[in-house]
């Protein structure tokens, strides 16, 4: 006879066996902010234009070398709950402004910091929240008043530069210039006349050998690959393009031949020869004289395609196919039918060209206006030229921003120290404890001209005196110099460091809106973890994947 025994009361006995459950300060709120703050520690030695590298390797033992904290944080799994709100507010900060990922991570773990000083003095959670809640509204009334610069024109390619040097400065200092001229050169070059600019129209093609220098932009796409058949260059390009495999039609039904004698063999090819050859003469006829595939070449096609002198070339990501489609502005065929005129599309030339011992094939489009642009980058490790990628990304992102508002703050650490010092002395009119909570989201903000002095070898405390200082007389634009010969101040205007004002807005609505949710937090309840099979690692693909 089996013994009931009774389970341990409390919450252990509502639930199944294998659950966990953690409750009060003790265990979930001081347990949460501890993950946060070591997970916030972790990129904040990577934030700035000196930020070190991490070394990423993902779950199919991918190498990442990069101080971008998206790419940190994509690849990272993490599991523990609190760090992963961060890591969701991180993210949503990539899909709304493209860049300042880092700042969130940041911020949100120095208010959390700053709450578990204030939970140990006994002020409560609620109000807490309140008093950054209130501080995040009053923060956001004077960051509209902090700003310096404003883009008007943003088909002008120096107003545009000024722009977007500061976002690819932080990610690769010392390669901005060159950098900053590629990007204002492919965005500029494709921006439609009414409709939104597209991040996903500047592409950028890695080739490895000669160095950043031997980088180029090209008005069209380039792809990796080799050309199908014999003919390697065309110009006045009429492009015809197919999802399907250029080959002999197989029958959709199936059949039996009975077949006699020899002649006979010889007359059934020879008619699937013939439809073949009158299939690709009509696409010859129509005008076409490159034929893009999604599918492969038979060798019986390729025969032929060289007889009547037309290009092939195979691309078999349906993606590419799709955004050469909208750059060309041809129609993807399903069947091998001959194209329509408004079916082709045009390119003012397509040849393949050798770039280190990488064979590409260009599609140019040089006197009208291209939809698409591609940044050709040279370095010399793969490492090297994603963590470039991700810098010309930044910079696209930025652009997209200064389309959608062209407002600009102080870099260098400047706002965070004008809104610290405005924040303490707002913080002073609150009535009750929220008060207390307001000043440490001032104190929370210095954390940013802070790091940026410890990732350089500078003093932070001495940093921030003087920089106060300076604010103090009204220089409010005044922020780290990070070259710091002499002075560690500068006036950030004038060095041209200007971060994008919505970055700056959303940044911080992210960051306390994670913050405050993490506070909000009394207990965790992990139920049993199910069994059978795991689900696939790395969640959701890509669709470039």
């Amino acid at each position: 006879m089996a013994l009931h025994v009774p389970k341990a009361p409390g919450v252990a006995q509502m639930l199944k066996d294998g659950a966990r459950y953690f409750s009060g300060l003790e265990e979930a709120v001081y347990r949460n902010i501890t993950a946060c703050k070591q997970f916030a520690q972790t990129v904040r030695t990577a934030y700035g234009p000196n930020g070190m590298n991490k070394m990423v390797i993902n779950h199919i033992e991918k190498l990442f070398v990069t101080n971008d904290a998206a790419t940190i944080i994509n690849e990272l799994e993490v599991e523990h709950p609190a760090a992963k709100l961060i890591v969701l507010a991180s993210k949503m900060q990539e899909a709304e402004v493209g860049d300042g990922t880092n700042f969130v991570i940041i911020f949100a773990g120095a208010l959390l910091e700053a709450a578990e000083e204030l939970l140990r003095l006994g002020i409560t959670t609620s109000e807490i929240v309140e008093g950054y809640e209130a501080s995040l509204e009053k923060a956001l009334e004077i960051l509209s008043m902090l700003v310096v610069h404003e883009v008007k024109d943003y088909r002008n390619i120096e107003q545009v530069r000024t722009g977007i040097k500061t976002s690819i400065m932080s990610k690769q200092y010392g390669n901005e210039d060159m950098l900053t001229d590629f990007v204002s050169q492919a965005c500029i070059s494709i921006l439609p006349e009414k409709t939104t600019f597209n991040v996903d129209n500047v592409r950028v093609c890695k080739i490895l050998g000669g160095g950043l220098a031997g980088s180029q932009v090209v008005q069209g796409m380039v792809f990796k690959r080799q050309v199908e058949g014999d003919v390697t260059k065309s110009n006045n390009a009429k492009i015809a393009v197919y999802t399907c495999a250029v080959d002999i039609v197989q029958t959709e039904t199936k059949g039996t031949v009975l077949i006699k004698s020899a002649d006979e063999l010889m007359k059934f090819s020879r008619g699937e020869e013939s439809l073949l050859e009158s299939q690709i003469k009509a696409i010859a006829d129509s005008g076409a004289n490159v034929v893009v595939s999604g599918g492969k070449f038979g060798d019986m096609a390729l025969h032929y395609m060289n007889k009547y002198n037309l290009m092939a070339v195979r691309i078999p990501s349906k993606f590419d196919v799709r955004r050469l489609c909208k750059t060309v502005g041809a129609t993807a065929l399903s069947k091998l039918t001959p194209p329509t005129s408004e079916e082709l599309g045009f390119a003012d030339s397509v040849y393949i060209d050798e770039l280190g011992d990488t064979i590409v094939v260009v599609f140019r489009l040089d006197g009208r206006d291209s939809r698409v642009s591609t940044v050709i980058v040279r370095g010399s490790t793969d490492n090297y030229m994603d963590d470039i990628e991700r810098a010309i990304d930044d910079g696209v992102n930025t652009f997209k921003g200064i389309t959608r508002d062209g407002r600009f703050v102080p870099g260098a650490g400047a706002t965070e120290v004008e809104l610290a010092a405005q924040l303490t002395q707002y913080a002073d009119t609150l009535p009750g404890l929220e008060q207390y909570a307001a000043q440490k989201f001032a104190t929370a903000l210095e954390v940013f001209p802070k790091t940026l002095a410890e990732n350089s070898g500078n003093r932070a405390s001495e940093l921030l005196s003087k920089l106060y200082a300076a604010h103090k007389e009204g220089k409010k634009t005044y922020g780290f110099d990070i070259n710091g010969e002499g002075s560690v101040v500068v006036d950030a205007l004038q060095a041209g460091i200007l971060d994008l004002y919505l970055t700056k807005e959303w940044a911080l609505k992210y960051a306390v809106g994670a913050a405050c949710t993490i506070l909000k937090v009394d207990q965790i309840i992990m139920a049993k973890r199910a069994g059978g099979p795991k689900p696939p690692a790395g969640g959701v693909r890509d669709e470039d994947d």
